[in-house]
């Protein structure tokens, strides 16, 4: 983008400055700086909201890509990473080549790297972050490279000490006593006196596993029998790391080369082997297994967080447990999204008082919150004759003549104005709780602004 362009992430109450291009850097304007600030220096500066969780999704891409040109990849802060080539330059003919090969594979996809080599990681860091090439020497780097506190930094230049040069120049034990020993390591890193190893990080755990048969199979007893000796294992490495399996896929590969999949979505996270086996027969007996299956992998493909708690005395399934079994079983015929719920929903109106949501997507609402009771059924207004403001002694609904016994009300409830519903454009609502003498128990309505009684609900 041509012009001066940054990133706000609103921190606090201020939205500040959280990524810039080389032109507004240029422009004097800096990473933290407060939004109104900058625009100040730079009228045209032009912007639009962060999004920290997309840059770390992409960090992850990226991450996995630099993994081919050495094993030893980690994350260096939020926004770059580092790597030990150590032993690994040679083999795209040294550091310099392996460093052009990087910025231009990543100028084919549309980016733009700043890189940097030296003897530790925070030698690296520092030339990547603040130097000019990536062969920089780091003592002629600021003192902001090694990436102190900002209330440092701003001390050590007003005593002079300019660059990490200077610092290294200084007498150690005037700086230790003021500063602390976390400056002079991090200055000892950065000219490789001190050791600064990088930690990769651990690959994600897979959920899959796999069996080769000796002689294909066919029938479901057979298919079953192989699923359960997999899924224990599974659900066991599941346990292990705390979670549970919201999707699993079991592949069946057939002697003649073709394969078929049993996709088997859960309504809630599950872990036990006994409980998710029961629910692959369906799936299972539809296979075609042709002149017989000799590999099934089984994968959990999709997981979730599922911490360990505590169970009680009876070995029985709680009633949770049991209702997402049910859940399960329904949503493999109708699909999941199919079974649905009613949730509380914050509308004083009848009509917007609930939504209806998958149930295996969403966890039971609390109760509705009502200081007047509120019928069973609910459907739409019917017009019923009578006039005044109470409600008429006699009338006839449905074909039906209905005395009334009691009335109980008013209750008024206004409209949301701010919401567009042909239903409501009538205006106040008087609701109303009639009991009749033929056992109806109804929930009517009287329109004051355009006079009119409707039944829009019935009690049990």
């Amino acid at each position: 983008m041509e012009g001066p362009f940054a990133l706000t992430l609103r921190t606090g109450n201020a939205d500040r400055l959280y990524c810039l291009n080389a032109e507004a850097e240029r422009q004097g304007l800096h990473r933290g700086m407060s939004w109104s600030d900058a625009r100040a220096f730079c009228p045209d500066l032009l912007s639009a909201p962060a999004r920290p969780d997309l840059d770390a999704r992409f960090l992850s891409a990226l991450h996995r890509w630099a993994t081919r040109y050495c094993p030893w990849v980690a994350r260096d802060g939020e926004d770059a990473l580092v790597l030990d080539v150590t032993g690994s330059t040679h083999l795209w003919g040294g550091e310099a080549a392996m460093l052009g090969d990087m910025r231009d594979r990543a100028a084919r996809a549309g980016l733009t790297l700043r890189l940097g080599c030296g003897p530790t990681r925070t030698a690296a860091g520092a030339v990547a972050r603040y130097g000019e090439g990536p062969d920089d020497d780091p003592r002629q780097l600021p003192v902001a490279a090694l990436r102190p506190d900002p209330d440092i930094v701003v001390a050590l230049q007003r005593s002079g000490l300019r660059t990490i040069a200077d610092l290294a120049g200084t007498p150690r034990a005037p700086l230790a006593r003021r500063f602390g020993p976390e400056l002079l390591t991090r200055l000892d890193q950065a000219l490789g006196h001190h050791p600064d190893p990088i930690a990769p990080e651990a690959d994600p755990p897979r959920y899959g596993l796999r069996m080769s048969l000796p002689e294909p199979i066919g029938l479901v007893e057979d298919v079953m029998g192989v699923t359960a000796r997999l899924l224990d294992p599974l659900c066991d490495r599941l346990k292990a790391h705390e979670m549970g399996a919201r999707k699993l896929t079991l592949t069946l590969r057939r002697v003649d080369r073709g394969s078929q999949q049993v996709e088997l979505r859960l309504a809630a996270p599950m872990r036990d082997a006994q409980r998710i086996l029961p629910l692959f027969e369906r799936g299972v007996g539809e296979v075609e297994a042709g002149f017989g299956i000799d590999q099934v992998r089984l994968e959990a493909t999709l997981v979730e967080p599922l911490p360990v708690r505590q169970t009680g005395l009876s070995a029985a399934r709680s009633a949770p447990d049991r209702l997402d079994d049910l859940i399960t079983r329904i949503g493999t015929r109708i699909g999941l999204e199919n079974v649905q719920r009613f949730l509380p929903a914050d509308s004083h109106i009848p009509e917007r008082a609930f939504v209806i949501a998958p149930a295996a997507f969403t966890a039971p609402g609390g109760g509705w919150s009502c200081p007047r009771p509120r019928p069973l059924r609910l459907f739409p207004p019917e017009p019923v004759a009578g006039s005044g403001s109470h409600p008429p002694a006699r009338l006839r609904w449905r074909r039906m003549s209905l005395t009334t016994a009691r009335a109980t009300g008013p209750e008024r409830i206004a409209p949301e104005w701010w919401l567009e519903d042909e239903g409501w454009r009538s205006g106040l609502r008087d609701y109303w709780k009639v009991d009749t003498r033929e056992g109806r128990r109804l929930w009517l309505f009287h329109t004051p602004q355009d006079p009119g009684w409707f039944v829009q609900g019935e009690f049990a």
